[in-house]
This record gives C-alpha cells, sequence and structure tokens, in this order.
C-alpha cells in the first residue's frame, strides 16, 4: 500500500466533501450516458441465425424466452478451447443473482460462445451456474458482432502477437489452447429487443465496456488499494476455486 498522508477528522472531512461532489458530478454524467444509450436507434435484424441450446437448434427470436429485451454476452470459448476463460469466468459468477432481477424487468440474459454446446454444457456444470448458455457455431452470429475473429482459407484471422499483455498468454494456457487460438474470441455484450415479432440490436459494447459486469472492480475502485494490478492487468483473476486463498 503506498504511503497516505494522515490528517485532523476536520481536515479528512473536508477533502471528502469535495471528493463527494466530484462523485455526483459523475453519477449525474454516468445518469446522461444512460439516457442516451436508452435512445440509441435500433437496427432491424434480418439475417436469420440459428443457435444450439440446451432444448435444440432456437432462433434468435427464440432465445428471448417470452421477453421483450435480451441481454447476450459473448462469453470467450472458442472450438478450441478446453475450458472457458478464467477472466470471463469472474466475471459471469455474479450473474445467476441477477438474474430473477432482470426477469422482473423483461430481460433475459445469456451466454453464447463460438465452442460446440457440449464443451458449454460441461464447463457450466463444472462452475456451477444456472443460466442459458448457446452455441453460436451453427451461425455467423458470433463473428456478425465482433466477439469471433473473421476467417480467410479456413484460418482465423487474429491480431499480431507482438506486444500482448501477460494477461493473454495466461489466459490462453488457463483456457487449454494457444494465444493464437485464444484471440480468435473477443469479449462483447449486445442487447437487442422484440417487437412484434421482429427482433432490433439497441447496443453493443466490448472491451473496457464489459466491465459493467465484473463486480468487483467497483468495489475494489473505493478500497485504499484499489484494484493493485499494476502493470499486471488483471493476472491476479482466477476461476472462483482456483485462488490459493479464500
Amino acid at each position: 500500500m503506498t504511503d497516505v498522508k494522515v490528517v485532523s477528522r476536520a481536515e479528512w472531512q473536508a477533502a471528502r466533501d469535495e471528493l463527494l461532489r466530484r462523485e455526483k458530478e459523475h453519477t449525474r454524467m454516468a445518469d446522461e450516458l444512460a439516457r442516451q444509450r436508452r435512445e440509441l436507434p435500433w437496427v432491424e435484424i434480418e439475417k436469420e441465425y440459428r443457435f444450439d441450446t440446451d432444448e435444440g437448434a432456437r432462433t434468435l427470436a427464440e432465445l428471448f424466452e417470452g421477453r421483450s429485451q435480451l441481454l447476450i454476452y459473448h462469453f470467450m470459448f472458442g472450438p478450441s478451447y478446453q475450458a472457458g476463460c478464467p477472466v470471463n469466468s469472474s466475471m459471469v459468477d455474479g450473474f445467476d443473482g441477477l438474474l430473477p432481477h432482470l426477469h422482473a424487468r423483461d430481460v433475459t440474459l445469456l451466454l453464447v460462445s463460438q465452442a460446440p454446446l457440449d464443451k458449454l454444457q460441461a464447463y457450466k456444470q463444472r462452475m456451477g451456474w444456472r443460466l442459458g448458455w448457446v452455441s453460436a457455431a451453427p451461425s455467423d452470429f458470433n463473428l456478425d458482432y465482433g466477439a469471433s475473429a473473421p476467417t480467410q482459407g479456413g484460418q482465423a484471422i487474429v491480431p499480431p502477437q507482438d506486444g500482448l499483455p501477460p494477461i493473454v498468454a495466461q489466459n490462453a494456457a488457463a483456457a487449454g489452447t494457444d494465444v493464437a487460438g485464444y484471440l480468435t474470441q473477443a469479449p462483447a455484450l449486445s442487447v437487442f429487443v422484440l417487437q412484434d415479432g421482429v427482433v432490433y440490436q439497441s447496443y453493443t459494447t466490448s472491451w473496457r465496456g464489459v466491465e459493467v459486469l465484473m463486480g468487483y472492480y467497483p468495489v475494489l475502485d473505493r478500497l485504499p488499494k484499489g484494484r493493485d494490478e499494476g502493470d499486471g492487468w488483471q493476472l491476479w483473476l482466477r476461476r472462483h476455486n482456483q485462488y490459493d486463498t479464500q
């Protein structure tokens, strides 16, 4: 922990009041951004996507499960992976508890990955999750929404592997694949709306944008050590049952 200044209660309160003023500004800005997200125009989904699910083949419209809003997290689990990405797994640990509250607000939350369904089912059981998880392998869905790399001549076109942060190699090894295989997938969040039988896309985000789903980060941001990552961005993250200390 870095050296900190120790002051009187009155000095601390003055500093806290100034920070509170800035926090309120941040909250109001976040409220405004949320309003702008809600007012984004929609785009109609004309392509026919198919997914493998626990109940058989389903269309995108059928994934809504009777609700009008669908939030999809594109979980990094590619065809060459033998297990899910540990960082993605750390995010999903908190999703099951969200389900009843999201369902109450007309939202279905699902994971979508490019790996075959049997791999996803086995990993879901290993992690003890309950939420729905479907495979996009039968269609171009993950490719079209930026969560899987395009291919050329049967080979995935992946980003250059020079200068990558150490977390990439660590995650690739933990997922049972090599770096090139790991980079065929990317984290993304997509939001769809079903209205009068037509599916529309209303929002998407990726990379740091998916931090909204990483419930531990806003908690750590309020503690003295913060994220405490330094140059080791996300290297501390493990699957929930693989930490040295609990």
